[in-house]
């Protein structure tokens, strides 16, 4: 077995090049006092450290739009579509959501603060973030540290960590995982070589948790003694970090990156935290198990295909990320090979805490984190599962699909015969088929626009959840009639990569389309 390179480092102060933030020692994080408090906020992707996106508010009536606000200031578009990932916003229990936005044409972001209520802007605050590279742009994605700290991405792999979310003014500094004094010695090697690669993650004591690339070298070790490489970095609350490399981590030295935009899910209780790593886009990989205090590996999977056998693709376009069940159990979504044997529909793989029971795999897993749907939401369920999975069910026209895409509410430990792949697969409880027709495929009467989420957030006191689709309207899904009981014209209509919804504390829901951002709500 490879020896581990573990590296743990102190609290150092640096200096911040290129932004005006003042160094501090770090005070303690406000803590949150109970899980009713924690889940009153939308700490980052999937809404929380399980990616669960299980909204602790009801939604308001989608009756109008409150505002709006660019999440690109130089869209790039490849002809009719938009192929990049946004970040997914964040937002405090006091009613400030912190949304990410690119400035320039193939980079530069900075994060604006702005009241939920009416969209007027607290504070902005730009990072020298650089974008690892890629073919789809990938998310700049932050996460609150407790209630009220915001981590930020910047340059060389480090954090820009804000104590205040909702004040204009607060306190400020910049973490590297890999010691700060290493970091003040070499910015410019250390901007240039290493980035980090996923959305930022934090579980409740404020410990934030990502993957970073290193590029120097032709991607080999590069020529300095901490030999950093590709792998997993965590940092507390009080500036202290450390990291793992991801070749270290599998039980295979060529699996030595992180897959790009997978966010780390960690466990309710802090204990765990889940990454994937791979051979490289549009190869094979592996889900692990790390210790979450110390980052060491505690057990892995081979991500294979339920029908061949194969390893499962993981391309660096999709924006798929582990997902932990209210029971422990972890879900995540990868494409099949040979591909596209299920309509580059992918599959959502299933498997107990532990990562050595393999359970029921979902028929649907491209670019896709499942959401948590409490079984007492879905009135005609009536089987014995405590919670449901929800789903993208697009059927993709072009790749053998008939175009007829839809959402799905899955159960998670039961399966019937489904009938594009001819699978066993999670059996389906409800799903509905997306309302446009899509003219791009003339000869499927039946083709509509697809659902454009990668992460749905659900409403459990109405029993619905907010989808957003790629015919530029926003709908209200509700379970107990399965219909689109309301619409909201967000746009005229765009082919573009997924993103995420939410809902605010006091029932504001967001869904970004066509680079903009949408406050929806009475």
């Amino acid at each position: 077995m490879v020896a581990m390179r573990l590296r743990s480092t102190g609290l150092i102060a640096a200096a911040v090049v290129g932004l005006a933030i003042p160094l501090f020692a770090f005070p303690p994080p406000v803590s949150q006092t109970t899980p009713t408090t924690w889940m009153s906020v939308w700490g980052g992707y999937g809404g929380n450290a399980q990616h669960t996106a299980i909204a602790s508010d009801a939604s308001q009536p989608l009756n109008r739009i409150l505002w709006s606000t660019p999440v690109d200031l130089q869209p790039q578009y490849s002809g009719s579509d938009l192929f990049i990932h946004y970040g997914s916003p964040v937002i405090t229990p006091t009613g400030t959501i912190i949304v990410p936005v690119k400035t320039g044409a193939t980079g530069g972001f900075r994060f604006d603060a702005r009241r939920v209520s009416n969209g007027g802007l607290l504070w902005t605050q730009t990072t020298d973030y650089v974008l690892p590279p890629q073919n789809w742009t990938p998310s700049c994605s932050p996460t609150l540290m407790g209630l009220n700290w915001l981590a930020m991405p910047g340059a060389g792999g480090t954090l820009i960590i804000r104590t205040n979310t909702d004040k204009p003014t607060a306190r400020m500094r910049r973490s590297a995982f890999y010691g700060d004094t290493v970091y003040a010695g070499n910015e410019a090697f250390y901007n240039d070589t290493v980035k980090i690669c996923t959305p930022l993650t934090s579980d409740r004591s404020g410990n934030v948790y990502f993957g970073f690339r290193v590029y120097a070298n032709g991607g080999a070790r590069p020529a300095e003694p901490l030999g950093l490489v590709s792998g997993f970095a965590k940092v507390t609350p009080d500036g202290k970090g450390s990291w793992i490399a991801a070749s270290d981590i599998a039980g295979d030295s060529s699996m030595n990156q992180p897959v790009m935009n997978c966010a780390p899910a960690v466990t309710a209780d802090g204990r765990t935290v889940y990454v994937v790593v791979s051979r490289g886009s549009w190869n094979m990989g592996r889900l692990v198990a790390l210790n979450a205090s110390n980052l060491t590996p505690i057990n892995y999977t081979d991500l294979t295909d339920p029908i061949s056998g194969d390893p499962s693709l993981l391309p660096d376009e999709g924006t798929a990320s582990p997902m932990i069940g209210p029971d422990g159990d972890v879900y995540f979504g990868v494409l099949e090979n040979p591909f596209p044997e299920n309509h580059d529909r992918g599959w959502m793989l299933h498997f107990d805490g532990s990562l050595t029971v393999e359970k029921p795999t979902g028929a649907f897993g491209w670019d896709d984190t499942a959401s948590v749907v409490p079984s007492s939401a879905v009135p005609s369920y009536e089987g014995s599962s405590s919670y449901l999975l929800l789903t993208k069910y697009n059927n993709y026209a072009g790749v053998g699909g008939d175009g007829v895409n839809r959402v799905a509410i899955l159960d998670p430990n039961d399966t019937a015969f489904e009938p594009i792949s001819g699978f066993n697969a999670m059996k389906e409880v409800i799903s509905i088929a997306g309302p446009s027709s899509d003219p791009s495929f003339p000869g499927l009467p039946n083709a509509v626009r697809e659902w454009c989420i990668n992460s749905a957030a659900v409403d459990v006191a109405h029993k619905c959840a907010i989808i957003n689709n790629e015919d530029g309207k926003c709908y209200r899904w509700d379970f107990t009639s399965n219909t689109l009981s309301q619409t909201l014209v967000l746009t005229s209509g765009i082919g573009e990569a997924y993103t995420p919804t939410l809902i605010a504390h006091g029932g504001v829901s967001f869904a970004i389309n066509n680079a903009t951002l949408f406050a929806l709500g009475k």
